[in-house]
């Protein structure tokens, strides 16, 4: 195997196109000797004649010939493959990319995902979902390659940008009393059983800067979840209310299994951002990726 080229093996295929040492050099751009010089060693290397004489001019491969010819063009086909793949790689149409977001953007990221799985064949995409410290301290470590999320850090240093808006509502069960005010009053909201995020969530974070400014730092009762999912349930159970991604009660707004209470500060409008360290640019599949989710100018997100 060792003593094997492929500048030995396109000679003798050459040969077998050609059906002459003097035309396969002249196909090769050499001259007939070289390549006569070539097919000896080859037939040395593999211990085989590999051509014969098929009347007084005319070149056939052997058995052993014809063995490694196909050999070599499966090895020529595997090869070309190969550089095409390196290719798609180096140009972004094929690749891995990790994808982190915050738990309120698994509303709609996944059909994002699926989007770029259409429109991305060949890029594989893995979603990541966790609180914001989690998704900070991946894009810290490098762990990731880029992620969705709400405010951008200030650490790790980032470039960001805006993919749409992101509200967030009041919510309470529909025979809750406050529920039919026209504007709820703040010390009603700061009477009332506030259901809040675990710490590190950047909802949680959003709530408490609300609550400090309706009450002007007046203490409130407070209980804490770890998910959106048992938050949206507390609350229809009659636990309490809880300011909350719009994007995540979509469909118990639509559905009326929740409100959203009213007020002249409500809802508040965030925005959503797509991040990567700033000093690790996205390249290959990753910077398609960035360009795609771009394109769509936030058509992903969810009305709300």
């Amino acid at each position: 195997m060792e003593a094997i080229t492929l500048r030995q093996l396109r000679a003798l295929d050459a040969v077998a196109q050609a059906r002459s040492i003097t035309g396969a050099a002249q196909a090769l751009g050499l001259t007939a000797p070289a390549v006569h010089s070539q097919l000896r060693v080859l037939e040395d290397a593999v211990g085989a004649a590999l051509v014969f004489r098929d009347g007084a001019h005319a070149f056939q491969p052997t058995p052993a010939g014809a063995a490694l010819l196909l050999g070599a063009r499966r090895a020529d086909a595997a090869l070309r493959a190969a550089l095409g793949d390196i290719e798609a790689l180096q140009q972004g149409r094929a690749g891995r990319v990790v994808l982190a977001v915050v738990s309120t953007a698994k509303y709609f990221v996944p059909a994002l995902v699926a989007e770029l799985g259409r429109s991305l064949p060949g890029i594989e995409i893995i979603l990541r979902v966790g609180n914001r410290d989690w998704v900070v301290a991946a894009l810290r470590d490098g762990t990731v390659d880029m992620a969705i999320t709400g405010r951008p850090p200030r650490e790790p240093r980032v470039t960001a940008a805006d993919i749409g808006p992101h509200p967030h509502v009041l919510i309470a069960p529909p025979a809750h009393p406050l529920a039919s005010l026209p504007e709820v009053p703040a010390q009603a909201i700061l009477a009332e059983p506030l259901i809040l995020r675990e710490p590190g969530s950047g909802t949680r974070l959003l709530a408490q800067r609300f609550l400090d400014r309706l009450g002007e730092g007046q203490s409130y009762a407070a209980i804490e979840m770890d998910s959106n999912e048992t938050i949206k349930q507390a609350v229809m159970a009659g636990l309490g209310i809880a300011l909350i991604s719009a994007h995540t009660v979509a469909d118990e707004l639509k559905s009326r299994r929740l409100v959203a209470l009213r007020r002249p500060d409500l809802p508040i409008i965030r925005r959503w951002f797509l991040l990567h360290r700033e000093d690790t640019p996205p390249t290959g599949a990753a910077g398609t990726v960035w360009q795609d989710i771009l394109s769509r100018e936030g058509r992903f997100l969810p009305a709300a």
